[in-house]
C-alpha cells in the first residue's frame, strides 16, 4: 500500500492594498486591471493556502472604504464579510518588537512593519503587497507584489498549481 502524503498549506498573508482592490475601489483607470488580478488571485491561492489578514489590514481597508465614498455601515459589511472569509493575525507584543526592529534596521514604514512581523508571528511564507519592496525577506515572510512582472517565483508556483 502506497503511503499518503499530506501537504500542509503555505500561510499566505494579505496586505490591506490587496483588500483594498478586491473589495471594488477604483480610484484611476489602472485599478481596473488590479482589482481585476487581486480577485482572481485570492480566488486561486484558496485552493492551495491559508490566506491570512493581519487585524491592521483590516482597520486600514475599513478607512480606504469610508474615503473612498462607502458609507460607514457599507464598509463595516465588507470589513466584517472579509474578516470571516480569510484567518485573522492578531499583533502582540512580539509583532510591535519585530515592527520596531523593521522600521528602525530597514526604514519601513511602522504601520507596514508591523503587518509584516505580524505575518511571520503567523507563519506566513508570503506577504502580498502592493506597497512593500518586491522580494525583501523578513523572518521567513518574502512579500510578493501580485501585479509585479514577472510575478515573484514562489507566487508563480502556487498560481501554476
Amino acid at each position: 500500500m502506497e503511503a499518503r502524503r499530506f501537504v500542509r498549506p503555505v500561510n499566505i498573508a494579505l496586505d490591506s492594498n490587496i483588500l483594498v482592490y478586491a473589495a471594488g475601489v477604483q480610484r484611476g483607470t489602472a485599478d481596473i486591471a488590479k482589482i481585476t488580478r487581486s480577485r482572481s488571485i485570492l480566488r486561486d491561492l484558496a485552493n492551495c493556502a491559508l490566506l491570512v489578514v493581519p487585524a491592521q489590514g483590516l482597520g486600514e481597508l475599513f478607512n480606504v472604504l469610508v474615503r473612498s465614498g462607502f458609507d460607514r455601515a457599507a464598509a463595516r459589511s465588507t470589513v466584517s464579510q472579509i474578516a470571516a472569509t480569510y484567518q485573522i493575525a492578531y499583533s502582540d507584543a512580539a509583532s510591535f518588537t519585530g515592527a520596531l526592529d523593521l522600521a528602525t534596521d530597514y526604514k519601513l514604514q511602522f504601520w507596514d512593519s508591523l503587518i509584516l512581523s505580524t505575518a511571520a508571528n503567523a507563519g506566513c511564507a508570503l506577504l502580498l503587497s502592493e506597497d512593500m519592496q518586491n522580494g525583501f525577506t523578513f523572518r521567513g515572510v518574502t512579500i510578493a507584489n501580485p501585479f509585479f512582472d514577472p510575478v515573484h517565483p514562489a507566487l508563480a508556483r502556487l498560481l501554476n498549481g
